[in-house]
């Protein structure tokens, strides 16, 4: 139980009925799980807004509402008015879970591409170097040995506050976690200070009816975090990098390939075994040591520099920044998989034409015998897509394997079908095989000395969507099942 009035303590707000002096119960945001003794958050969502539900907050028994729209309350109920209650939400949240923020030192990366494997590899170096660390993510949260698949990138802002309860309570020192740009927009990580910000990149990306108005809105989104945070780390190489920090707060430090960056990468070598591609590269400036990463490409670079910034300012040694970077993975992101000693494996979530022309591009580098490229498209998804994806592993790719991804409730032959669209605008060579582990049966039984093989689109995840059932579907687990088949 709390009192109102300490709930509401860091926020704006008026009383336009009853007292802040009552006990509240819990917390709630939802309109199904009202219960006795609760405030309830009023949020305009894009399909409900719960503004309607003040009468039967009140029925259910509800103490209190907080609010930003004028509403007719029954007179037993109190009701708070505030600007914004997502915002509001945020603060009360905080408050609920006793700022548990406070007692963690928060890591927000923000960025369009990178903020997953730089999480990753921040926690694998705090963790090498001792620290225990929460994280949350795209993929997941983990806090200490429990692991929750996500749902959003950065998940509500109550969710935040009950996973940094968690954290503080399994004696996490350190949090690390991806920050959307919408995340920032709808206030869910309002009501705390970030310890360090992290701005890895930005492209013209996630602009629509449901997302941004427009690239400008995306930037300014994105540059929230620097009026949020201690000290923000940002990448001097992308162009719009001045226009994100716009009006920060925060004392700043940057990174990347440029001689003005106050730590940056030099002498950027690939380096190719059999069955392995990685980067190695001097760091310069604030931190001076060799690298070796066992991911391939110039994005390595970026996100390993990133994780070297911020790791920095735990005092990590640089054996233990070396140790970990060698080793940090992440599921399903450029994941080798050692199937034969002649050519390479791996795993990749590209699931969009301009994730998987940046993968090609990095892969072709590394001038591989033939680049092979194994992907399908999503069902129920733009059809754009798949002429996209399909010209750009035409163009880059030596062999396409065209094969099924989550159909939903589409036939696979004719997503096929419309990715052959694409390839038709180029030369390049393709198969089809629908059945995802007849596909990666081929692409292991084809495989020549020096290829390079990637299997696009799935990533982390382990199911497959057919007619709105979830199936399970691993490939690691396709893997090993093909290459025991291969055996006998």
């Amino acid at each position: 139980m709390e009192k109102l009035a300490s709930l509401l303590e860091r926020l704006e707000y008026e009383t336009v009925q009853g007292s802040t002096e009552i006990e509240i119960t819990d917390l709630v945001y939802d309109s199904r799980k009202i219960t006795k003794g609760c405030l309830f958050v009023c949020i305009k969502g894009t399909v409900v807004d719960g503004h309607t539900f003040v009468k039967e907050a009140a029925e259910k028994g509800a103490a209190a509402v907080l609010v930003q729209d004028e509403v007719e309350a029954p007179k037993d109920l109190t009701v708070i008015r505030t600007k914004d209650t997502r915002y509001g939400l945020a603060l009360v949240s905080a408050a609920w879970f006793h700022h548990p923020a406070e007692e963690l030192k928060v890591i927000g990366v923000t960025g369009t591409k990178g903020k997953t494997t730089t999480t990753y590899m921040v926690k694998s170096i705090l963790e090498n170097a001792g620290y225990k660390v929460g994280l949350i993510g795209t993929i997941e949260a983990i806090i200490g040995d429990e692991v929750i698949p996500a749902s959003n990138t950065t998940p509500e802002s109550y969710v935040i506050q009950k996973y940094f309860r968690k954290m503080v309570e399994a004696g996490c020192q350190c949090v690390v976690m991806e920050v959307s740009s919408q995340g920032l927009m709808m206030h869910r990580t309002a009501g705390f200070t970030f310890e360090i910000g992290i701005f890895t990149n930005i492209e013209p990306d996630h602009i629509g009816p449901n997302e941004h108005a427009s690239f400008e809105e995306y930037m300014a989104c994105k540059g929230m975090l620097f009026k949020q945070c201690k000290t923000g780390i940002v990448n001097i190489d992308d162009e719009h990098c001045e226009k994100v920090i716009e009006g920060h707060t925060c004392t700043i430090e940057t990174f990347g390939f440029s001689e003005k960056a106050d730590l940056r990468a030099i002498n950027t070598q690939l380096v190719s075994k059999p069955g392995y591609l990685g980067v190695s590269y001097q760091a310069k400036g604030l931190v001076n040591m060799d690298v070796e990463i066992d991911v391939p490409g110039k994005f390595s670079v970026y996100n390993s520099l990133t994780a070297i910034a911020i790791c920095r300012h735990f005092n990590v040694t640089e054996e233990d920044m070396k140790k970990a970077l060698k080793v940090a993975k992440v599921k399903g992101r450029i994941e080798m998989i050692k199937v034969s000693d002649d050519f390479t494996l791996m795993i990749d979530y590209a699931h969009n034409a301009m994730s998987l022309e940046s993968l090609l591009t990095s892969l072709r580098e590394y001038q591989p015998k033939r680049l092979v490229c194994l992907f399908g498209c999503g069902g129920n998804r733009s059809k754009l897509r798949r002429y996209e994806m399909g010209e750009v592993s035409g163009k880059l790719a030596d062999l396409t394997i065209i094969t099924s991804d989550n159909p939903r409730f589409e036939e696979p032959q004719a997503i096929i079908d419309d990715i052959k669209i694409g390839m038709a605008k180029t030369d390049g060579k393709y198969v089809e095989i629908i059945d995802r582990k007849e596909a990666i049966k081929y692409a292991i039984e084809h495989g020549q000395p020096g290829d390079v093989i990637v299997l696009a689109g799935k990533g982390h995840e382990d199911y497959q969507e057919i007619k709105g059932k979830k199936y399970p579907m691993d490939e690691r687990v396709l893997i090993q099942e093909v290459l025991e088949e291969l055996r006998h």
